[in-house]
């Protein structure tokens, strides 16, 4: 059964259809909320109400749109009132599936996924957001201006900037460990 399916036989009251959609993209959105709070305890929060909205808003979903970009701008938005609620930007990012944190402001020792990690964390969000869904979930510029609701050539500068931010941080580290 398809995303379009699933949502039909939802809408007409399949609990069955909405579970399998979650089975489907449940999975992406956790990890995309994990690496955007730096916390998995958040991001199943924000995931749990994004789903719930979701349900309630499946009337609205457009078939002609990829679900999976829906979903994710829900799960978006939710990430960004949870990060404006901190009132701070978030110190923590998530390292691995396991769920390991990295926390501080100093690069920590160790492997280069670490290293990548730390950079990562030390990105504007929006610049994060925009780097975790090019070159973490691998969508295209018109899928992320269907989850962001930035337009393209914005969201190529954030992919940009990003990139670049991240090089820096990684060479400064790599400088000051091979000195």
């Amino acid at each position: 059964m398809d995303d379009a399916d699933a949502v039909a036989r939802a809408l007409d009251g399949d609990t069955r259809a909405f579970a399998i959609l979650v089975d489907r993209h449940a999975p992406v959105c956790l990890r995309y909320a994990t690496r955007m709070l730096g916390n998995r305890d958040d991001a199943e929060d924000v995931l749990q109400e994004a789903l719930v909205r979701a349900h309630r808003a499946l009337g609205t979903y457009e078939s002609t749109r990829d679900f999976r970009t829906w979903l994710l701008s829900i799960v978006a938005n939710r990430c960004r009132t949870a990060l404006a609620t901190r009132g701070r930007r978030d110190r923590f990012i998530a390292v691995d599936a396991a769920d390991r944190e990295v926390a501080g402001e100093a690069p920590p020792g160790g492997d280069d996924l670490s290293a990548v990690q730390w950079a990562l964390e030390q990105l504007e969000p929006k610049h994060r957001e925009a780097f975790l869904l090019k070159h973490v979930e691998g969508l295209s510029y018109e899928e992320m201006a269907g989850v962001t609701g930035a337009g393209i050539s914005a969201l190529k500068m954030r992919v940009r900037r990003a990139c670049e931010r991240m090089r820096d941080l990684l060479e400064d580290e790599d400088a000051r460990t091979n000195a």
